[in-house]
C-alpha cells in the first residue's frame, strides 16, 4: 500500500498533521508555534523535516542517532545511540539472539565514530541548535522498531527540550505506547494496521545522500 510518492510529499502530509504547532496557530501547546525546533534524523528524516520546518516557520537541524544493528542483519535494531551519551538497548532481543556484550560494545564504538563524522559533515564546524527550553519536533521518514526514535527523544530531553514531539509520516498502529514518558506528543500522518517496512509505503524510498542533507540544512538556515 503506497501512501507517499517520496519523502517530500510525506513531509507535506506530516506538516498538515502538525498545524497546531505552526507559528501563530491558535490552540497550540505551551511553547509550540513560538519556539519550535525541527530536528531531522539523518539521513531520510531530513527531507521530511525540511518540509515540516517550512510549514511551521521553524529552524531545522539534525539530531544524530545511530542504530545498533544485529550480527549479519544490520537492519534489525538491537538498540540505538544518540548524542550526549544516550543509549537504548532492547535487552530482550539481545538475549533472544544471543548477542555478546563485546559485539554491542564494538558496534557502539563504530556507530559513535560514524556519528562524529556526520556531525562534522552536516554542521560544518557550527554547533548544533540547542533545543533547551524549546519544543523539539523530532522527524524521521517512519518508525518501525522505534529504537532510533526513542534514542532521539531521550537525546532531545537530555539537551533540555521543554517539550518533545515525535513526528513521522508512517508508523504501525498503536506505536505511541512505546514512547510513553519519552515524548509528550506523537504524530503520524498514517498508522496502518498492516505494517511491514517503512519503504513499502513510499513509491520512491531511495537513500538520501549526504549532499542532500547538507543542501537542505543550508537552505533552511538561509530562509530562517
Amino acid at each position: 500500500m503506497t501512501l507517499f510518492a517520496d519523502r517530500e510529499e510525506a513531509g507535506e502530509r506530516l506538516a498538515a498533521r502538525l498545524e497546531h504547532l505552526r507559528a501563530g496557530a491558535d490552540g497550540g501547546a505551551t511553547g509550540a508555534g513560538r519556539d519550535c525546533l525541527v530536528l531531522g534524523l539523518p539521513r531520510g528524516g531530513v527531507p521530511v523535516g525540511f518540509r515540516v520546518a517550512e510549514h511551521l516557520g521553524a529552524p531545522l537541524d539534525v539530531l544524530l542517532v545511530r542504530k545498533l544493528g544485529a550480527p549479519g542483519r544490520p537492519e534489525l535494531a538491537l538498540g540505538a545511540i544518540g548524542e550526549g551519551g544516550v543509549k537504548v538497548v532492547d535487552r530482550e532481543r539481545v538475549e533472544r539472539l544471543g548477542v555478546s556484550e563485546e559485539y554491542l560494545r564494538e558496534t557502539e564504538e563504530r556507530e559513535r565514530a560514524e556519528m562524529e563524522r556526520q556531525a562534522s559533515l552536516f554542521r560544518a564546524g557550527r554547533p548544533g541548535i540547542s533545543p533547551a527550553g524549546r519544543t523539539a519536533v523530532i522527524v524521521d521518514d517512519g518508525v518501525a522498531t522505534g529504537s532510533t526514535a526513542l534514542a532521539a527523544c531521550r537525546t532531545a530531553r537530555r539537551a533540555g527540550a521543554a517539550r518533545v514531539v515525535m513526528a513521522v509520516p508512517v508508523a504501525p498502529r498503536g506505536w505511541e505506547k512505546d514512547f510513553t514518558g519519552a515524548a509528550d506528543e506523537c504524530a503520524a500522518a498514517a498508522a496502518p494496521d498492516r505494517f511491514w517496512a517503512i519503504g513499502l509505503f513510499y513509491r520512491d524510498f531511495s537513500p538520501t545522500p549526504d549532499a542532500e542533507v547538507i543542501d537542505l540544512l543550508s537552505r533552511s538556515r538561509r530562509e530562517s
